[in-house]
């Protein structure tokens, strides 16, 4: 029998600098109000263990749970049955550098919806291209 690896996809990062201050950049990923304010409708705790849902639209509640919490540094919940979200972040004197991760991505697995990974992880990536747009909004108005 042999022991192969699971072919995974590559985890969906992006890094970006906001002319922001680190714990206002940490209050828009780590707080309930601030991603919502973003993302999507969450009832986010920033505690370890926490089980809270993202409202994902048309795919109903997301569940997720906080799986580590470094304040202002980082954050890192799991999300659906399959997926991690990570924000890391850096100060850099007056502004922040952001990197965002999305893991979990498998070749051989589906969705809740029974999406295969391959194109949805596609489309996400695109979708968090234009997020990370939309936070630099969000943390610099």
């Amino acid at each position: 029998m042999t022991n192969e690896a699971q072919p995974k996809l590559e985890d969906i990062k992006y890094t970006e600098v906001y002319n922001a201050p680190i714990d206002k950049v940490w209050n828009a990923v780590a707080t309930a109000e601030g991603l919502s304010g973003w993302f999507m409708p969450n009832d986010l705790k920033a505690v370890e263990g926490h089980e809270f849902h993202i409202n994902a639209g048309q795919f109903g509640m997301s569940p997720c749970k906080v799986t580590q919490v470094d304040p202002p540094n980082r954050l890192s919940f799991n999300w659906g049955k399959d997926w991690t979200l990570t924000f890391e972040l850096k100060a850099l004197e007056d502004k922040t550098e952001l990197t965002l991760i999305h893991g979990g991505w498998d070749v051989n697995k589906v969705t809740e919806f029974g999406a295969p990974h391959t194109p949805i992880r596609d489309n996400m990536n695109q979708g968090w291209a234009g997020l990370v747009k939309k936070l630099q909004g969000y943390v610099e108005a």
